[in-house]
């Protein structure tokens, strides 16, 4: 009652593929894959949304990566 082995990982594919059918597999994972795509799309916007950062020191932020960025190119 351990671990799950390959055989039985072998049975639930197999299971899936005689349930679903071979044509309608692909489908499903396209569907699956929107639907993870979307919800980290959605995640990612909430923590912008939620982002606690002041706007002053973003804005700090903001100036020194372009000071960097501009030093870079100077020496370049």
């Amino acid at each position: 009652m351990g671990s799950i082995g390959p055989w039985q990982i072998l049975i639930v594919f197999a299971v899936i593929l005689i349930f679903f059918g071979a044509k309608k597999l692909p489908q499903i994972g396209k569907g699956m894959g929107e639907a993870l795509r979307n919800f980290k799309k959605s995640v990612n916007e909430i923590d912008d949304a939620t982002d606690i950062t002041p706007i002053a020191s973003k804005k700090h932020e903001d100036v020194s990566k372009n000071d960097i960025h501009s030093e870079e190119k100077k020496d370049s």
